[in-house]
């Protein structure tokens, strides 16, 4: 039997055509699986400024597209205080398509057919969001970077941090921090994992630090006998000096001294 209250879904796609199917394949499921559609994105960041407002069901995502991918999408919905279920529809079968076959994740290739879009949405709402580190892996093998956004936590509200903007990763007991030119953002990451994803733009300082190579200004060395640094990076834009310990201190001069 049907669910009397209409599943409402989001169709995330860089190509209007593309929504458009998707709509019309809604509408010739409808007697098997009552839908609404309660809005349309054209990549990532489009849905998730949607989903603030506006609640969903299930999210339908292509996976390539402009700005943000539905890979990356899926990672911060799993975010939310009660996520959607993600289902992806892509044209592309060889990127570890078998990973997206989770408990709350489907996906469907292009062009989707009635059937199967009906077989996906009969198994939403339920099971628990994807794994984000699996997408974050199945993320860079397709784009060949980490992700373009991080997510942080703000009084309720779920902002975005460019990773272009930050300037600095410093770790502080359970949480991350991430420094731009006009704030500092907490995040619930690890300083290992942010190394081993951003390992072209950042590097490591200091057990609990990385600094994006394209802030390090200068250095100088630490006065005395300081326990915390053997030397100290001087950065663009912002004041702050960031410790480099004696392991780190020669590699990352060499660096800047190449730059």
């Amino acid at each position: 039997m049907p669910p009397e209250t209409p599943l409402k879904i989001l169709l995330v796609d860089d190509e209007p055509l593309a929504r458009d199917r998707l709509r019309t394949l809604l509408g010739d499921i409808a007697i098997q699986l009552p839908t609404e559609v309660v809005g349309e994105a054209g990549n990532g960041l489009e849905a998730l400024a949607f989903l603030r407002q506006h609640p969903a069901d299930v999210v339908l995502a292509d996976i390539r597209m402009p700005g943000m991918d539905g890979i990356e999408l899926a990672g911060h919905l799993g975010c939310f205080e009660k996520p959607p279920a993600v289902i992806f529809t892509t044209a592309y079968d060889n990127y570890a398509v078998q990973a997206f076959d989770l408990n709350a994740l489907d996906y469907l290739l292009k062009p989707v057919r009635t059937q199967r879009l009906l077989t996906a949405l009969q198994k939403t709402p339920s099971g628990p969001p994807p794994d984000a580190a699996l997408l974050s892996g199945i993320g860079r093998a397709m784009r060949g970077a980490g992700r373009t956004h991080l997510s942080c936590h703000e009084r309720g509200r779920l902002l975005l941090v460019p990773v272009s903007e930050v300037l600095y990763f410093k770790a502080d007991l359970k949480y991350v921090s991430a420094r731009t030119v006009d704030r500092e953002y907490l995040l619930d990451e690890a300083l290992t994992h942010l190394e081993a994803e951003f390992a072209e733009r950042f590097i490591r300082l200091h057990r609990a630090v990385l600094v994006a190579k394209s802030a390090l200004a200068g250095f100088e060395k630490a006065v005395g006998d300081d326990a915390d640094a053997y030397g100290w990076a001087l950065l663009r834009g912002v004041p702050e000096k960031l410790p480099i310990s004696r392991r780190q201190w020669a590699p990352t001069k060499a660096l800047v001294t190449q730059s």
